[in-house]
């Protein structure tokens, strides 16, 4: 009858760790609220990664001046 006093802190302790793993995996941070990225940035990401050449970044840039 002792163990069974037990059970439901084993049960939370499996669900933290299961959830921990799930936001863990997604990328979970802490600037929930930060705003979203410019799309300037995102050009520069895109560009970086090989993604547009440097005609296409240059005239999104220019676009977005």
């Amino acid at each position: 009858m002792g163990n069974f006093g037990f059970m439901p802190f084993l049960f939370i302790l499996l669900v933290v760790l299961i959830l921990w793993r799930i936001f863990r995996r997604r990328g979970c941070r802490s600037d929930w609220n930060a705003q979203p990225d410019s799309p300037l940035e995102i050009a520069k990401r895109r560009y970086a990664r090989g993604e547009i050449t440097k005609e296409e970044f240059e005239e999104i840039r220019k676009n977005l001046a």
